[in-house]
């Protein structure tokens, strides 16, 4: 026999400085007058069950939702339900969480990472990412938005999960389902706009200014009048995130975005108070921020004048490898094109440091000093949702290259001093392209979106009908990944090649040394011939399509990993075939 939680009084709050006569809290459909208390606060107390729904109306108006609801079970166009964090029965007491430094990142899409797109469905696949070798499961956003598929990135309902994926349940089970298997999960969050349909928000209070704008709307209230509890609203939310859910880090999207002029930052103030929460968890907690600025202070510490972020996505290192590794040029990319860029990306993780930006039209980033950065601070990919998916057909680096001049990029990302990051997929070439995705529920947002979007490729010479239409349920099918095909032909030798590479680096500590002044890039005789000292380890790439001998600096080496098992040190030397890689070191660690 079962029994349903009793009702037992219970406090509501919301800040709406806006409302100018009342706000009603509806519950279950009743209306309960609320008092106005200091600073636009709004309480009241009523009894309620875990699962009640309910709404705030401002002012006599249609009621809509709490902007902290914790579960949105019809979406954020209706009421909230009353949900405890606390009462899930969690298995992982002894967890401790991991450091960036080591780890390997497997960026994932709940909605397509399997066919169920679910987060039960991803706990059955959890055991391949261990088998692969990763550490931390990196979730694309996962807050309530209207509809059920899309990126994420239009979440509206910051603190709450989106019900399609699992909701709030689903999520811990699939957070405590990985730190049993030793996984670490990072959820991506968006904090420098909100979407547009669904978005509640200025309902209440000023959440939103007018005095700086983002490339996806109205950007957050962090520095104007009234942003205290705006700033609040982000930083609780990070919390909650940390503390109610488990998880281990945060990837921040897109922080040059959050325009905040005021002394101390919502960045910094977010790492501090993450800092304290580690504390007070007994657990390592993580920020990572996606940053355009090409800013060491970003990653910094804050006694020595920086944010205090754990890490950043270093973008500027997808780009050196995709341009050395297919040869386009197109936009940004034609600022990395040349045989030395490379070589010097894999020494500093900013090709802009202080020096002119081509795309930009101006000079752009500042240089990393190795002396107070670890070269694990910056996360560095070959794939991402954001590479691939904003690409036309969102085709994949897989689709234009051989596996083996693939299995050279692979390479080179995982024996670098960087912190690599996997997007889900490429593990195995996956033959699934990554698309933009929408499931807009208003025809008039839906067509500006698809119309948006063709004109936007049609500008850089694609045919507009060439276009895949962001709103056809066919889109999100084609994006979603295809198991089958991981164990068959060319997927399972790019599959292996990943494992093997994975485990050697676990292995072979100097393969994921992350001190910058270590690493020396000796160029070979041709352009895209290069060999990277890694310690006592080395690394010889052949990009070039003729055969090339490469010096390897050292005699007391045994080959490692090779594309080619006749491949041989011979006078501390290997000769490489075009599209070749040689993994090199001490035939034993001591």
């Amino acid at each position: 026999m079962t029994t349903t939680p009793s009702a037992r009084p219970r406090q509501f709050w919301v800040w709406a400085p806006r409302a100018q006569q009342s706000v009603s809290l509806v519950l279950d459909g009743r209306r309960h007058p609320m008092r106005r208390d200091t600073h636009g606060y709004w309480r009241a107390t009523a009894e309620a069950a875990p699962g009640a729904r309910y709404a705030y109306a401002v002012d006599g108006a249609d009621p809509v939702p709490d902007p902290r609801a914790l579960r949105l079970p019809q979406g954020p166009h209706e009421p909230a339900a009353l949900w405890d964090p606390d009462a899930f029965a969690w298995t992982d007491g002894d967890w401790r969480g991991v450091e960036l430094d080591g780890s390997v990142l497997y960026e994932l899409h709940l909605g397509t990472f399997t066919a169920a797109g679910t987060f039960d469905a991803a706990i059955e696949r959890l055991d391949h990412l261990v088998e692969l070798g990763v550490d931390i499961v990196e979730l694309m956003p996962v807050a309530s938005f209207p509809g059920v598929h899309g990126w994420g990135y239009d979440g509206v309902g910051l603190y709450a999960v989106h019900e399609p994926y699992g909701g709030p349940e689903g999520m811990q089970r699939f957070v405590d389902a990985c730190h049993a298997r030793g996984l670490a999960v990072c959820l991506d969050v968006v904090y420098n706009h909100l979407g547009p349909d669904g978005n509640y928000l200025a309902v209440f209070g000023p959440y939103f200014t007018t005095d700086h704008v983002t490339p996806w709307g109205s950007a957050l209230n962090l520095d104007g009048p009234h942003s205290d509890p705006v700033r609040a609203y982000v930083i609780d939310n990070a919390a909650c995130w940390l503390r109610d859910f488990h998880v281990d880090a945060l990837r921040l999207d897109a922080v040059h975005e959050l325009h905040d002029e005021r002394a101390l930052t919502v960045l910094e103030e977010l790492a501090a108070r993450v800092d304290e929460l580690a504390e007070d968890l007994g657990r390592r907690l993580l920020l990572i921020a996606e940053s355009d600025r090409n800013d060491p202070r970003t990653v910094t510490a804050r006694r020595a004048g920086g944010l205090g972020l754990d890490g950043q996505w270093a973008d500027d290192v997808h780009h050196g490898l995709h341009v050395a590794l297919t040869g386009e040029s197109h936009g940004y990319y034609g600022d990395f094109v040349g045989a030395s860029v490379l070589p010097a990306l894999l020494t500093t993780p900013f090709l802009h440091a202080g020096t002119y930006s081509t795309f930009r039209a101006r000079t752009h980033g500042r240089p990393v000093d190795p002396r107070q950065v670890s070269g694990a601070s910056f996360v560095v990919s070959l794939q991402t949702h954001d590479q691939v998916g904003n690409r036309c057909a969102g085709d994949r680096i897989s689709d234009a290259l051989s596996v083996r001049r693939l299995s050279c990029g692979v390479a080179v990302l995982l024996t670098g001093p960087y912190t690599p990051m996997l997007f889900m997929g490429e593990e195995w070439a996956a033959s699934t392209p990554w698309q933009y995705f929408t499931d807009h529920r208003d025809a008039d947002l839906a067509e500006a979106v698809r119309q948006g979007r063709r004109a936007e490729f049609a500008a850089h010479g694609w045919e507009r009908d060439s276009v895949p239409d962001p709103q056809d349920p066919a889109t999100v099918r084609a994006c979603t990944l295809d198991w089958c095909e991981r164990t068959t032909g060319e997927h399972e030798r790019v599959l292996e090649w990943y494992r093997a590479l994975l485990a050697l680096r676990r292995a072979r500590p100097d393969l994921r040394d992350p001190d910058l002044r270590t690493v020396r890039v000796h160029r070979g005789t041709v352009d895209g011939a290069f060999c990277v000292e890694r310690g006592r380890h080395r690394v010889a790439v052949n990009l070039a399509p003729v055969s090339v001998r490469i010096d390897l600096q050292a005699h007391d080496v045994v080959i490692l990993l090779s594309l080619d098992p006749t491949v041989a040190v011979r006078d501390g030397a290997v000769e490489l075939a075009p599209d070749s890689v040689v993994l090199a070191g001490p035939a034993a660690i001591e």
